[in-house]
């Protein structure tokens, strides 16, 4: 890491419930959570963020934004978020599989067109090329408040993604690999 570790005493105190629940959901602090909360103001905008790209009436299934969450990852070279979005996408789609062979969405079976549509705008959000074309696909599959919920998906993924590869911040072995102990 390009930055020491914080001890959770160091931190604000309406801060610390916040990673005691992180304790109980991933059994572990979040390196990246523990940097964000350095600007106490940052961290509490980006988990009211991550809430509402994570809240139950979103138009996009947890499977999916797990999916293009990690495809990002993977794009953007962030291990950590490589490691917790693969485990997450393993779980909510039940398929490490699914999971493993997102880098290669494009040709393999594993994934409907609804997804692949998804990963395909995903992706030109990542490199800007999004085009005129691929948005009105977009919008036929996903209408216009599923192109902005895509959007902000992967705009917040980049952001995340980009901060925790700047600082390389490692991987905190969520996603148990075939053949990775």
């Amino acid at each position: 890491m390009r930055v020491g570790e914080r001890a959770l005493a160091a931190l604000p105190w309406f801060l610390r419930p916040l990673f005691w629940l992180q304790r109980r959901r991933w059994g572990q602090v979040l390196l990246p959570a523990l940097t964000w909360a350095r600007v106490p103001s940052y961290y509490l905008a980006l988990i009211h963020f991550y809430s509402a790209i994570e809240r139950k009436r979103s138009p996009l299934e947890p499977g999916l934004r797990s999916l293009i969450q990690t495809r990002i990852s993977q794009l953007d070279h962030c291990a950590f978020c490589v490691d917790i979005n693969a485990m997450l996408a393993a779980e909510r789609s039940h398929s490490m599989d699914k999971a493993l062979a997102v880098g290669e969405w494009r040709t393999s079976a594993l994934f409907s067109e609804r997804e692949r549509l998804a990963l395909e705008y995903a992706e030109a959000v990542t490199e800007g090329t999004v085009t005129d074309e691929l948005s009105r696909r977009v919008k036929v599959d996903f209408d216009e408040d599923g192109l902005v919920e895509l959007t902000g998906l992967a705009a917040f993924q980049n952001m995340s993604a980009k901060f925790n590869a700047a600082l390389d911040i490692p991987a905190q072995g969520f996603c148990r690999m075939p053949g990775r102990k």
